[in-house]
């Protein structure tokens, strides 16, 4: 009795992760810490079916309980049909991490269409508005549950010829500030990390030149991983930060001093 009494507290354990945009980078070193912690894993991707398969297949192999899960995030009905799925085949979603995020090439705010705008902060206002609201009716009934949202250090301190990318990212923070204390009394938290520089597909173009600037920039004098932001989700996920929320974690070698 002992023993089935143990195991069903560590199936309890076991978390149900969501991760938006989680085929590449970031989202996808999140993915892999989450599922080498023993979670359910939920890789969701929208458009580069090739990179979320690869990295279902690489966690699968491992013994990793994955699923995949394709969806626009940017469309109300296409964020909550995904949510739906991850229930159904994984049950209740107890960790959400709102990562998907898209951004424009370098440019003056006069040169940005209304459009492109529109893209932005569709994906990375909009989308995590969507799927958050699709998810927090179960974590307030169960009065448990944990969101992480992905802001930016342009979120934090804005950046020159970033202004649709700076304002999605600095709604990313005010949004986790207003919900945490909306559902605090439900037992839900919810927390913010905020990168800085990390070599993604998303700053591909940039040069080895530039790069090595910003290094020189970065009070720690170095670059940083996806690995170091999915070990900050991971912290603020985890029973250490059960008395954190509303908070924005700057993962940046120092560039928000």
């Amino acid at each position: 009795m002992q023993e089935a009494a143990l195991f069903a507290t560590i199936q309890r354990m076991k978390h149900t992760v969501l991760i938006t945009g989680s085929s590449r980078g970031i989202g996808a070193a999140t993915a892999r810490a989450f599922a080498l912690e023993g979670c359910r894993v939920a890789v969701h991707y929208n458009t580069n079916e090739s990179a979320a398969r690869a990295l279902f297949s690489e966690l699968a192999e491992q013994g990793c309980e994955v699923m995949l899960v394709r969806g626009n995030i940017s469309d109300e009905k296409q964020a909550a049909a995904l949510v739906e799925k991850v229930r159904a085949s994984l049950g209740f979603i107890d960790v959400l991490v709102n990562n998907a995020g898209v951004a424009l090439p370098a440019q003056l705010i006069t040169d940005t269409a209304s459009a492109d705008w529109a893209h932005v902060f569709g994906v990375n206002v909009d989308g995590m508005f969507y799927v958050t609201r699709a998810v927090l009716p179960e974590m307030i009934s169960n009065r448990r549950g944990s969101i992480v949202n992905i802001s930016s250090m342009w979120g934090v301190s804005g950046g020159s010829c970033e202004v649709a990318y700076s304002a999605s990212k600095a709604a990313v923070i005010g949004f986790t500030k207003s919900l945490a204390k909306e559902v605090a009394p439900n037992g839900v938290r919810v927390n913010c990390v905020a990168p800085g520089f990390v070599p993604t597909e998303m700053n591909a173009a940039l040069s080895p030149e530039t790069i090595e600037a910003i290094r020189e920039e970065t009070p720690l004098m170095k670059i940083g991983s996806p690995d170091d932001i999915a070990s900050a989700v991971l912290f603020l996920t985890g029973e250490d930060a059960s008395f954190i929320t509303g908070q924005t974690l700057s993962v940046d070698g120092g560039r928000c001093i």
